[in-house]
């Protein structure tokens, strides 16, 4: 288990990449987008995130926990998740996948 500003979560992605390969897991990352983007702005917004976070488990979360969460992965600045943004953070939040992303990424490229 590991905590992030105070949301408990357990890093499942390890499993979901040796069962689905780099490919796989990175289809089912972007599944997981497609749950939480506003359809009209196409990005995670604050809104989106707070109305979808029940499909994550999350629906206790406050609301300055999730603006942490957009805040933690938000790499343009715009308020908001696009797609490389929300993969990135989820790759970030699992410490073990951070340890084998040399890995990961050299199946990506091969498969590519």
């Amino acid at each position: 288990m590991a905590s992030q500003n105070g949301v408990v979560f357990e890093d499942f992605f390890p499993a979901m990449v040796e069962k689905l390969g780099a490919e796989g897991f990175m289809k089912e990352l972007c599944n997981g987008f497609q749950l939480l983007v506003d359809r009209d702005k196409g990005v995670i917004t604050f809104e989106s995130l707070k109305r979808n976070s029940a499909l994550l488990g999350l629906q206790d979360m406050s609301d300055e926990e999730v603006i942490c969460m957009l805040r933690e992965g938000d790499l343009d600045g715009d308020g908001a998740l696009n797609e490389m943004e929300f993969c990135t953070l989820m790759l970030r939040l699992s410490p073990e996948l951070m340890n084998n992303s040399r890995k990961l990424l050299v199946e990506a490229i091969v498969n590519f």
